[in-house]
C-alpha cells in the first residue's frame, strides 16, 4: 500500500480488525520509509457494476459517490456516522447482489430515498430536492407535506 505522506510503495500492517458493522476490515499501517501511520479499509466487492445515467451515459459504480451524497444530505443532522455507513453498505450490497451488470442511476436514487426516509426526514427532503430537481419553494412544501402525512399515518 502506497504511503499517503511520502508515496513510498511499502508499508506494514500493524493492526487489523473488522469494523463495527463487519462489512470491512480496518487496517493500521506504518510506512517503512518515513514511519508515518495511516488507516486503510478493505471491503468485499462482489462484482463490477455499471451505472446507467441519463442520456445513456455509463460509469462504474463507486461507493465513495454514494457515501458523499448521503453524507451531504445528513450534514449537520444528528445522524451517527455508523448509521450512514450501514445505509451505504446496505445499498452497495443490494446493487452488487442484484445479479445485473448494469443498474439505472434512478434505481440507486430510489434506494437512497427509501433508506433516508427511515433515517432522518430532513436528510430525506434534502436528498429529494436534488434527486427530484425541485425548482421552487412550492416543490419543497408539497413534498414536505407528503412526508408529514406519511409520518402521521405510521404513528396513528
Amino acid at each position: 500500500m502506497r504511503c499517503p505522506f511520502c508515496a513510498h510503495d511499502d508499508s506494514q500492517v500493524k493492526d487489523s480488525r473488522p469494523t463495527e458493522d463487519s462489512t470491512s476490515i480496518r487496517r493500521r499501517r506504518q510506512c517503512s520509509s518515513c514511519g508515518a501511520r495511516f488507516t486503510t479499509f478493505e471491503r468485499v466487492q462482489l462484482r463490477e457494476v455499471t451505472v446507467v445515467k441519463s442520456g445513456d451515459r455509463r460509469q462504474p459504480f463507486e461507493r465513495s459517490k454514494l457515501e458523499q451524497s448521503i453524507a451531504l444530505a445528513c450534514r449537520k443532522r444528528d445522524v451517527p456516522q455508523e448509521r450512514i455507513d450501514q445505509l451505504v453498505s446496505g445499498i452497495q450490497r443490494q446493487v452488487e447482489t442484484a445479479g445485473e451488470a448494469e443498474i439505472a442511476s434512478q434505481r440507486i436514487g430510489e434506494m437512497v430515498m427509501d433508506g433516508l426516509r427511515g433515517l432522518d426526514s430532513v436528510a430525506y427532503i434534502r436528498f429529494a430536492s436534488v434527486y427530484r430537481d425541485f425548482s421552487e419553494a412550492r416543490d419543497f412544501e408539497e413534498f414536505a407535506s407528503t412526508v408529514q402525512e406519511a409520518a402521521a399515518n405510521e404513528r396513528g
